[in-house]
């Protein structure tokens, strides 16, 4: 146990901190969103390509990895639209619900799969993102459509910005330049470092700051369900994936803290553009990074 609060323990004071910074509204109140759109569209994205590009992923066991991640995602999602009417929400509402019990947070997932198994885990968590970034897009934009809330936005609106996902196309150019056996020649490859060392501490600082404590008084049927799902079931299931599929010790770690990550923050912005329920949003992900801070650990020290 020891071991894994040690690993997660700075994580968590990274994102403390910026919960601090962003209830101080320090420097100001638009210097963070720049800030988050620098580390969504530059620093994150040369990470993954640093990463992806020079990675030994013939160690990584995609297929397995991808069938017991994508298979839990596409359950739950699955499941929560049979449940929808016993649930009592809004169209809106349901999105937001959606996106909390679907989408993770990929600062925190990345940077913990770094911090428990070195380099190793970070490629491991890279191919996961590589795997679940465009297939979780996806489903939301497609809760929007069928929920009908897209409001002033469009499908066309939706699917574009879908293919200019800066995560989606690093990931691509990150596999290609690794299959293609050009990796990154010369000078690349430490400027590609050095931009994606900055990500991780940025991004999890960035994370604390978009928590909103004042939306943790919303309480409802929709947040349990979609807090359960994300933090308890679904966690539960990638583990008994990984064992009927025999994923090794990494790949199994990464996989369950992918399954046991909070929601990703970007779900609020989704929300705001596409017509859901904004300030239910807020709650979902205020709510579980702050559960999180104790399941994770819990479902790691469960398998260690």
């Amino acid at each position: 146990m020891e071991s894994i609060t040690g690993a997660l323990g700075p994580l968590f004071l990274l994102i403390l901190l910026g919960a601090a910074i962003g209830y101080g509204r320090w420097p100001n109140t638009t210097f963070w969103p720049q800030v988050e759109r620098l580390i969504y569209f530059v620093l994150f994205p040369a990470m993954l390509v640093g990463i992806l590009a020079t990675a030994d992923v013939s160690q990584v066991p995609v297929g397995r990895l991808a069938l017991v991640l994508l298979g839990t995602m596409g359950l739950f999602g699955l499941l929560l639209w049979r449940f929808r009417g016993y649930l009592g929400l809004t169209p809106s509402a349901f999105t937001s619900v959606f996106q909390g019990a679907v989408r993770f947070n990929t600062y925190v997932g990345v940077a913990g799969a770094a911090s428990l198994h070195g380099s190793m885990g970070a490629t491991t968590a890279a191919v996961a993102v590589a795997i679940m970034v465009p297939v979780v897009n996806v489903m939301c934009v497609a809760s929007f459509v069928v929920a009908g809330t897209l409001g002033s936005g469009s499908l066309g609106q939706s699917t574009r910005a879908l293919a200019k996902n800066p995560l989606i196309l690093a990931c691509l150019v990150g596999i290609g330049l690794n299959l293609s056996g050009v990796g990154l020649p010369g000078w690349s490859r430490d400027t590609v470092e050095l931009l994606g060392r900055a990500a991780l501490p940025l991004g999890l600082v960035a994370v604390g700051v978009a928590l909103r404590p004042a939306a943790l008084l919303r309480f409802d049927r929709g947040v349990i369900a979609t807090n359960g799902i994300k933090l308890l079931l679904m966690p539960a299931l990638v583990l008994l994936l990984a064992w009927m599929v025999g994923l090794d010790p990494i790949s199994r770690d990464v996989a369950l803290l992918f399954a046991a990550l909070p929601t990703a923050t970007s779900a609020y912005i989704l929300a705001r553009q596409l017509g859901g329920d904004a300030e239910l949003m807020a709650a979902i992900i205020t709510g579980q990074t702050l559960l999180a801070m104790l399941t994770l650990p819990f479902w790691l020290q469960l398998v260690s």
